[in-house]
């Protein structure tokens, strides 16, 4: 495909994991975000990234005995990872001029392209203690820090692009955070100001140049902010205009709405989110493409090694992965337990708990939701003593925050870490691990030997974890739900939980799995176990990865491809 000699996209998103060094991700989102990036400037894509600061963290998180969660904040100097821009440009907030200035991290493929990435800083000379402030922490604060954060993002990250001289084709909002960006292309094409209305014909314009991922399920994940707020904050000509362009639902200004309004194409991270979010939206068309994660990311160093010298060829182009179901059984044997071994010493130094590498071992590490159900193993306590019992020795591994207002979640975390003390015994050990991070969920995914994940279903949009532990080899025993329904072969590449009329039920399906298929094959036949690890990586790594997604979303997003009379024709991104 022909890609434009000029011009680029723009992909805008709240958050972005782009250094371990960097605290500007909260989970999920971020990851996917950072691992989009990375799989574009592997394959030399035009593309620029606009996020925020975030300069103090989201946050680190500390349990205590009895896993009460306590957060301090993540400080950091971008100075010592990136460089200032001379640009400046402004927003207005609450009627006051706030003044932007971004910073550049150049994230490098392994071709040396760059994909610059320029984070929004308002802690500049001139501005009020609290404008100053706007940028420092990600997702804190109330509902009118958000609005006013979102304002900065999608309204300052589109000017800051115009004033850094970018020439975007594209703007691509990753989640309904940065839907603003609309408003101040909206504004552009009218001449630059909130004075009087869009007509259809900017609103056209405006379509045929964005796209946006919509990532959740959940209602209360699409950002929504009152009447009050936005006439407040915004000021109320800007308020009245969102109304009369319709983005506004039972009384509120909806961001995932008005993303919807002007986007040329839209879509969910799944086959199955894409079905709920139409369910959700029925008046819009969306698609479905669904995530992956970046390879040399999240593979093992180990697990790398061997696909070097038996598959080199994985690097430059992921569908050479299918080439791992040929892989000889000791060595991806041999891999798996050096990556168990760096994550067993990375417990024992976090916990002091000391683990058996023999034995079992099972992850769970999410962003701590009621919905994912961290509990659901604990359904039945006795049945789960009995199988560790049976299989010579369970060991689980937890790790997860809660965010710092999520008191159901934080109580969820106190649960299990309860739960791990009352059943502790010499063939079940249950750890919580405390500041789940980018550090330790790469150790957590290819070092344990099979990853849980029970949501309650149809709340998972995709979910990446399991898609990492995959490109490790490492199978999945998992609800049916997210990326699982596509990425489950049962048997091949892990093992589906059933749906059940309640969590009992479904908490019976996922012992009865684990009793009467997991354990006895783990322990009894490690050689069919290296298959089972072979074919995970063979069918799962080789789709569920960032170059993959990123390619279709060249394909189908930013440039698409229309088929006419046999002729592959490359649309124009926009008309003008």
């Amino acid at each position: 495909m022909t890609l434009p000699t000029t011009g680029r996209v723009a992909y805008f998103s709240m958050e972005i994991a782009i250094n371990p060094g960097m605290p500007t991700y909260s989970g999920g989102l971020g990851m996917l975000a950072g691992d989009t990036l990375r799989s574009a400037a592997d394959m030399d894509l035009p593309l620029v990234a606009f996020t925020l600061l975030h300069r103090k963290g989201y946050f680190q998180q500390h349990l205590d005995a009895t896993g009460q969660q306590s957060e301090e904040v993540q400080p950091w100097n971008p100075e010592e990872f990136c460089a200032e821009e001379a640009a400046r440009v402004t927003v207005s907030i609450e009627g006051r001029k706030v003044t932007l200035r971004a910073w550049r991290y150049d994230l490098t493929g392994q071709s040396g392209h760059v994909v610059p990435i320029y984070l929004l800083d308002t802690d500049v000379d001139g501005n009020s203690g609290w404008d100053r402030g706007l940028t420092d922490h990600l997702y804190g604060g109330d509902t009118n820090y958000r609005l006013q954060q979102e304002i900065v993002l999608g309204m300052g990250g589109m000017r800051m692009a115009s004033a850094l001289g970018l020439e975007v084709n594209v703007f691509h909002m990753n989640e309904g955070h940065a839907a603003l960006l609309t408003l101040a292309l909206v504004e552009s094409a009218m001449g630059g100001g909130p004075e009087g209305f869009a007509t259809d014909a900017d609103v056209e314009l405006v379509r045929q140049k964005c796209v946006f991922t919509t990532h959740t399920p959940v209602p209360a994940g699409h950002d929504r902010f009152s009447s009050e707020q936005t006439n407040r904050i915004m000021g109320s000509e800007r308020s009245s205009h969102l109304e009369k362009l319709g983005c506004f639902r039972d009384g509120m200004l909806n961001m995932t709405l008005l993303a919807l309004k002007f986007s040329r194409y839209v879509n969910g991270v799944a086959l199955q989110h894409g079905k709920v979010s139409r369910e959700m939206f029925p008046e819009y068309a969306i698609d479905s493409i669904t995530n992956g994660v970046h390879g040399p990311t999240w593979i093992s160093t180990p697990v790398q090694l061997m696909l070097d010298q038996h598959i080199p060829a994985w690097r430059r182009d992921h569908l050479y992965l299918r080439n791992a179901i040929d892989l000889p059984e000791d060595a991806i044997l041999k891999a798996h337990a050096r990556a168990k071994r760096n994550l067993f010493t990375a417990v024992e130094q976090r916990s002091g708990h000391k683990l058996d590498p023999q034995m079992l071992t099972l992850g769970f590490a999410r962003r701590v939701a009621t919905y994912k159900r961290a509990n659901l193993l604990f359904n039945d306590p006795e049945r789960l003593v009995k199988i560790a019992a049976q299989a010579g020795g369970l060991q689980i591994l937890y790790a997860g925050k809660a965010h710092p207002q999520d008191e159901p979640g934080k109580a969820l975390i106190r649960d299990v870490v309860e739960k791990a003390s009352e059943l502790e015994s010499e063939t079940l050990k249950i750890v919580y691990l405390e500041n789940y991070a980018w550090d330790l969920g790469a150790l957590l995914t290819s070092g344990v030997d099979v990853w849980v994940n029970t949501p309650r279903r149809p709340y998972e949009a995709s979910g990446t974890s399991g898609m990492k532990a995959a490109m490790n080899g490492v199978p999945s025993l998992s609800i049916l739900d997210g990326w699982w329904i596509e990425g489950c072969f049962e048997g091949v590449t892990g093992w589906a939980i059933p749906d059940g009329k309640d969590d009992a039920e479904e908490a019976a399906s996922l012992y009865d799995k684990l009793e009467n298929v997991v354990v006895p094959l783990y322990r009894e036949t490690p050689d069919k176990w290296a298959r089972v690890m072979r074919t995970t990586m063979a069918l799962n790594g080789t789709f569920f990865n960032t170059n993959r997604m990123v390619q279709q979303y060249v394909r189908n997003a930013y440039y698409p491809v229309q088929v006419l009379d046999g002729a592959r024709v490359v649309e124009a991104a926009f008309a003008d």
